[in-house]
């Protein structure tokens, strides 16, 4: 039902959800104009693990209108170590089943579509083209790649996350400005870099936490058309010695994906 707000300002929110989202409708960056904004995103995951956690638990809180997380692991116990997503009575459950429970357990309005299967080709490109915003949080690079080929190809922004050890990064691809870099400009898939798993490196818990939270940040922001995103930078972050650094990221003239 459509009602008034301040006799001036038009939302389709009830009461309820003006109660709920009030905290935002007091930032004046946000109101009720970028919560409604907020509500009618769409927004794909990929990824229900250590990132993909407290990215869909904010955002499912936050609002988000329609939420696809995209997972086809299942909960095992060493996933609860970082995992805030999943419970211990999670375990052997299909991780994107476990997180749909918890988000709707947040929030039952948001509309969560849970896809328990490998994101690739063909269907991969479906899942980003319903999307209006990609959050990558994935553990390896062929994941990484193959997701940023389809939102360059597709044009939609990108918001990426990583997290080793103590060290995590974070930043923003959006091809919808010819500017911008895009994933492989700042890792060439020809390019032999090792990849390391949390599995046989470690990960220091609240790390993920922390990258995977400001994922949720960039992505309410962009949603909202607020503030200045990660874009065009590589945000670096260490946990041990809490210090963030940022490092200055250029379109790749030659990339083999977004060069025109």
């Amino acid at each position: 039902m459509e009602f008034l707000v301040s006799n001036a300002i038009k939302t389709t929110m009830n009461d309820d959800q003006l109660l709920r989202y009030s905290r935002h409708i007091l930032l004046p960056e946000i109101g009720v104009e970028g919560q409604d904004l907020i509500q009618q995103g769409r927004i794909l995951i990929i990824g229900a693990g250590g990132l993909g956690s407290p990215a869909a638990l904010f955002l499912a809180s936050s609002g988000v209108g329609s939420i696809t997380i995209c997972d086809e692991d299942t909960v095992d116990l060493t996933n609860l170590q970082r995992q805030i997503i999943h419970t211990t009575s999670s375990i052997g459950m299909l991780k994107v089943e476990s997180a749909k429970l918890s988000m709707k357990a947040i929030n039952p309005n948001v509309h969560i579509n849970a896809v328990a299967r490998r994101a690739s080709g063909a269907f991969l490109e479906q899942l980003v083209s319903e999307a209006s915003i990609v959050l990558d949080c994935s553990d390896n690079f062929e994941t990484r790649h193959a997701v940023n080929k389809a939102c360059v190809k597709l044009k939609k922004p990108l918001v990426s996350g990583a997290a080793i050890k103590f060290d995590g990064q974070l930043t923003v691809f959006d091809p919808r400005h010819i500017e911008s870099p895009c994933y492989q400009c700042l890792f060439p898939e020809e390019n032999e870099v090792e990849e390391t798993r949390c599995a046989v490196m470690g990960v220091f818990a609240p790390l993920v936490g922390i990258i995977g939270t400001a994922q949720a940040s960039e992505t309410l922001k962009l949603l909202a058309n607020i503030g200045r995103t990660a874009a065009g930078k590589l945000m670096l972050f260490d946990a041990l010695e809490m210090e963030w650094r940022s490092i200055k990221l250029n379109k790749d003239p030659h990339c083999s994906v977004c060069s025109t």
